[in-house]
């Protein structure tokens, strides 16, 4: 969908920017579908899921997999993997 541009050179009210917000805001809804990044957290994060994600037993599963696995969410495994959160673990050696 093509939103029409505002003439600037025009006199504009109220009414006419309503309608073009509301434009955008209904192509924006319609064109953005969520992502399904898995479950929502059900717990904190422990060290030892850290250590399970980042060097251990699923360290190869995907982010998604591993956080159905331990009923965490998406974030919290991709947080880790990714070194901001839990530096500490990812610091230490494999099998430590």
């Amino acid at each position: 969908m093509n939103i029409e541009l505002i003439n600037l050179e025009e006199k504009v009210n109220l009414a006419v920017l309503a309608v073009k917000i509301n434009e955008i805001i209904t192509v924006l809804n319609e064109s953005s579908a969520p992502r399904d990044r898995g479950p929502k957290s059900e717990r904190q994060m422990t060290d030892d899921d850290a250590r399970r994600v980042i060097h251990g037993d699923m360290k190869d599963v995907s982010h998604k997999q591993a956080a159905e696995t331990l009923e965490l969410s998406y974030g919290q495994i991709y947080s880790a993997r990714k070194g901001f959160t839990f530096k500490a673990i990812h610091k230490e050696t494999p099998n430590q």
